[in-house]
């Protein structure tokens, strides 16, 4: 089972952007499917942004497509997830997951590791 730390929330204006990692321990990381999830107050966990292991195909949500890209380094077992053009309705936990295999899903089920979350606070 690989192990997951996500770092780089914060307090951001409207517009700003923030640099989430997700650094990752234990088995072989590269084999990985990655996610982003988030979840705000009050609302179902979502999903944001997921790539392959070898980062050839990443698949976004359609709301953060265009602002957000995710990105990998496997020799640094580190998934990245730049947020550009950031809104208050973009506030919430956001988490790092991942799963063997090389199929995305947009959803949270078939993700069997997860880090803690890190907060990203969008202020208007």
């Amino acid at each position: 089972q690989v192990q997951l730390v996500e770092s780089g929330g914060g307090l951001v204006q409207d517009g700003g952007s923030l640099r989430l990692s997700c650094a990752a321990s234990g088995r072989t990381f590269s084999r990985y499917i990655v996610g982003w999830f988030r979840q705000a107050i009050g609302k179902e966990r979502e999903f944001v942004a997921a790539c392959s292991w070898s980062n050839s195909t990443t698949y976004y949500a359609g709301s953060m497509k265009g602002r957000f890209t995710i990105s990998r380094d496997n020799a640094k077992n580190t998934v990245y997830l730049q947020m550009n053009s950031l809104k208050p309705e973009d506030t919430a936990v956001y988490y790092c997951a991942a799963r063997e295999g090389g199929t995305i899903y947009t959803y949270p089920t078939p993700y069997d590791a997860w880090g803690q979350g890190t907060q990203v606070t969008v202020s208007s």
